[in-house]
């Protein structure tokens, strides 16, 4: 094994500096967003020399991933970006790559019988439908999502400071106050029933949104519920040719170096380094094909949730035992099928008539998916159709669609592919985070997916535990965990 660093620190003894030289090598276990975001900002912090190896069984992107079909690819795992997801914004910029913007289309709700809300063409006659069947709770809403989104954004005012977290509680709290820690433990259904909203408006709105989202209804946590309800707003985008782009291009420019292989155990172990000094380090086992190996680290990040299914990783010999956690991963299948809808099923209008290009469902809804729309190409900005007027439809559902199924959709298809997914945590109120510090200098990013799963909540997960790795490393205890950051640094301007 070789250790690619050699960093010099200096100290005052007996009025000489004498100079120690301690060598880092960090590993990053999973080449998603939040592992490749690592990488990119533990690069920052460390400097070029140190050694950085990234770890990953799959393909690098993760859970951000496509399929190709008839030589056009479409994305099937996170698909969409908020215009006030900063982090990812900056990578797109910094790695030179371009967006879509995410079509436009009209919207529907569906509740088994026929379709309780349609969006209109004409702003103003869908803001006159939202008021006529819903009061003003449209407007309410949107403002108590843009009030949780204030808030929210001052998680990049601290990180563009230096500052880190040690818990996810710790990082919500900073943000939004025991009201942020509230939500947390206690439903959306509850919070907004709180908030004064009504049964109609959470059952025909809400819940719909849930569903495509998250695959669960609004018994979900609150802050899940609102960053939810955010990825509802207009101007969402994508990456031009792939979301997984951003993910391979942070790798490349953190320049680390990626295994390909499956990591089976973690273990603490006494290395002797180069300068004789005996250091605790941790061994990483691995896979790659029918070998297994290892290598030794002063830092490891874990950027793939701790969940059997999904990273079966051992920690052995650990001194306290590492927590094991049971996060559970709601399973949910992608299908893209093209083909013309039987739109007769949503609506007793001619098929010609028809003009809505999203369906959600409500959860009384007997029908068998969450979700189904028209989806572009990841290079183009609208969908286009084929000569027959057929479109790509992308369907969420909690089960594998049967050929019957997909038949009663569609009136005509020319295939149907699928892809499964473990794609979020099952989300069941109240919600405790797991820790970030799983030992001395073993960081753990998923747990934030318990507070929320999204690409910028992993990107925001990613820069904290970089912040939080170089500030224990190098004893910068002011940086971790203060208190009040927000009043502090309005006093900064």
């Amino acid at each position: 094994m070789t250790f690619q660093k050699t960093t010099k620190r200096t100290q005052l003894v007996r009025g000489k500096e004498i100079s120690f030289f301690f060598l880092t090598s960090i590993a990053i276990i999973g080449a998603g967003i939040g592992g490749t975001s690592a990488a990119y900002y533990l690069r920052q912090k460390f400097g070029k020399d140190v050694k950085i190896d990234l770890f990953e069984r799959g393909e690098v992107g993760g859970r951000l991933a496509t399929m190709t079909v008839q030589g056009q690819e479409y994305e099937t795992g996170g698909s969409v970006i908020h215009p006030l997801n900063l982090h990812m914004k900056r990578f797109v910029k910094d790695l030179g790559l371009s967006v879509v913007q995410g079509s436009g289309g009209l919207m529907g709700v569906y509740n088994g019988e026929s379709l309780v809300f349609e969006e209109s063409s004409w702003f103003i006659i869908n803001i006159i439908k939202l008021i006529w069947q819903y009061g003003f709770q449209s407007l309410r809403m949107h403002m108590w999502v843009e009030d949780i989104l204030d808030k929210f954004m001052r998680i990049y005012r601290y990180q563009s400071h230096d500052y880190a977290f040690s818990t996810v509680e710790n990082l919500l709290h900073s943000l939004g106050g025991d009201d942020f820690l509230g939500m947390l433990n206690r439903t959306l259904l509850e919070t907004l029933q709180k908030a004064g909203f009504s049964e109609k408006f959470l059952d025909e709105i809400v819940a719909p949104v849930m569903r495509v989202n998250y695959g669960q209804s609004t018994n979900i946590n609150g802050f899940v519920g609102a960053v939810s309800l955010a990825g509802a707003d207009s101007g969402l985008w994508a990456v031009k040719g792939g979301n997984k782009l951003v993910c391979s291009g942070l790798l490349q420019a953190s320049r680390s170096n990626l295994i390909s292989g499956s990591v089976m155990y973690i273990e603490e172990k006494t290395r002797t380094k180069q300068t004789g000094t005996p250091a605790k380090m941790y061994e990483v086992a691995y896979q790659t094909g029918s070998e297994t190996h290892s290598d030794f680290y002063d830092i490891i990040v874990v950027a793939t949730p701790l969940n059997r299914k999904m990273s079966n990783i051992t920690f052995l010999n650990f001194d306290p035992p590492i927590e094991e956690f049971h996060q559970y991963y709601q399973y949910i299948v992608t299908t893209l099928i093209k083909g013309n809808l039987n739109s007769t099923i949503f609506s007793s209008r001619a098929l010609g008539k028809f003009d809505l290009s999203t369906i959600l469902t409500t959860d009384n809804s007997d029908l068998f998916i969450n979700s189904i729309g028209i989806v572009s190409s990841v290079r183009e900005n609208n969908p286009q159709p084929s000569e027959d007027g057929a479109y790509v439809w992308k369907i969420f559902s909690q089960e594998t669609l049967t050929k019957e199924q997909i038949l009663k959709l569609f009136l005509s298809y020319d295939y149907a592919v699928k892809q499964q997914w473990l794609a979020y945590p099952h989300y069941k109120p109240p919600e405790k985070c797991p820790s970030i510090i799983l030992h001395d200098r073993l960081y753990y990013l998923s747990g934030i997916e318990c507070a929320a799963s999204a690409m910028e909540m992993s990107a925001i997960a990613a820069h904290n535990a970089a912040l939080l790795a170089y500030h224990r490393w190098n004893g910068h205890t002011d940086m971790i965990d203060q208190e009040d950051l927000y009043e502090k640094l309005k006093t900064e301007l």
